[in-house]
């Protein structure tokens, strides 16, 4: 159930505003500064300075994160998890799904034709694997990190400032993709972020943001743009 009020951007169970202390607003803050901002920074040295596979950098700061969930006795998965959504608010999703990946992908086919369903086209089994694969081992565990957890442990902080606390989860999470290495999946990302963390706002749902998440990702391996989103990490050879 969503609060009201200042508490309006807080997951279900978060502490109420009245209810942190000053140190403990300023350790959130903090505590937010280095997993969202310093973490992404230390990843992306570790694979592209230090030759660390992206997988195994990434594990300290997923653990981290797993170790605040599981210490947080305001945090239930279950109740995250439970949260639905309705059909009055699937139809925004697919409405702006389809215009806006029908505009990406026409600019795709229109100015880079030689990418354009490259993947499916070209290595079919892959893109198969990719499709069924990637909303489980990606998105499930990024939304949990950006959205669940950002607005579960941090939403607090920005009382009524819903704009501010979205346009921070989206650029945090086109920083999150640093280690990618493209331009395109920094400024990508923040873009698409904007959205997811405005759909969780809205909806307080984890399977919203999800299915919103899985849509766009489905589109950037289909398309063509999979290259920009993927290079440099070690998870496909586009060559």
């Amino acid at each position: 159930t969503v609060t009201q009020g200042d508490d309006v951007l807080c997951a279900g169970g978060t502490l109420s505003v009245s209810e942190l202390k000053p140190a403990a607003r300023a350790w959130r803050f903090a505590e937010m500064a280095l997993l969202y901002g310093a973490a992404p920074f230390a990843v992306n040295h570790a694979v592209h300075g230090q030759g660390v596979p992206v997988f195994i950098a990434l594990l300290p700061v997923l653990a981290i994160i797993l170790v605040f969930l599981i210490l947080d006795r305001t945090f239930s998965l279950r109740r995250e998890l439970s949260q639905g959504f309705s059909l009055a608010q699937l139809g925004p999703i697919l409405a702006v799904f389809a215009i806006g990946g029908g505009i990406v992908a026409t600019y795709v086919a229109e100015f880079r034709p030689d990418l354009f369903l490259e993947f499916p086209r070209n290595r079919p089994d892959v893109y198969l694997r990719i499709m069924l694969l990637y909303p489980l081992m990606s998105v499930a565990v990024q939304e949990l990190v950006y959205r669940t957890l950002f607005f579960h442990r941090y939403g607090v902080l920005f009382g009524g400032a819903w704009w501010l606390a979205i346009l921070l989860n989206g650029v945090l999470f086109g920083i999150g993709h640093l280690v990618i290495g493209t331009p395109l999946a920094v400024y990508g990302t923040m873009a698409t972020g904007v959205l997811f963390a405005w759909r969780y706002a809205m909806t307080r749902s984890f399977w919203a943001v999800f299915i919103e998440h899985t849509l766009w990702g489905a589109l950037v391996f289909t398309v063509g743009l999979g290259r920009y989103f993927f290079t440099g990490v070690g998870i496909l050879s586009w060559r």
